[in-house]
């Protein structure tokens, strides 16, 4: 599973059989704290996602195994909406100094909104 945030939607009016009903969204790969890694990619949603949720995907073989995939046609799937992210302390990026601060917290939190 990869973290990845939803960045925008993707309307196919002419597609595969296989993939009517389902919504694609754009998503971007991030981070434990939320920077963006790598290029842009599409991906089915199983979860009902919306722009700026942060999400978990699924990539290969392992997209189609969630029920609303199982027959469709892709390689990439929206399975979980990310409540909330915590990382250890050791998995904090640098900080521009080289001396930690000493207010500095033990790890970090990161929360995206609910859904209602």
């Amino acid at each position: 599973m990869e973290l990845a945030k939803v960045v925008g939607s993707v309307t196919a009016t002419m597609k595969d059989g296989g993939l009517s009903g389902t919504k694609l969204l754009v998503v971007q790969r991030v981070d434990g704290f939320g920077a963006p890694i790598g290029d842009v990619e599409v991906a089915t949603d199983a979860q009902g996602a919306g722009a700026g949720d942060l999400v978990l995907v699924l990539r290969g073989s392992a997209a189609r195994q969630p029920a609303a995939t199982r027959s469709k046609p892709t390689d990439l799937t929206i399975v979980a909406i990310v409540d909330h992210v915590d990382m250890a302390a050791a998995a904090d990026p640098p900080s521009a100094s080289s001396e930690p601060s000493p207010a500095a917290p033990a790890g970090r939190t990161r929360t995206t909104r609910s859904k209602s």
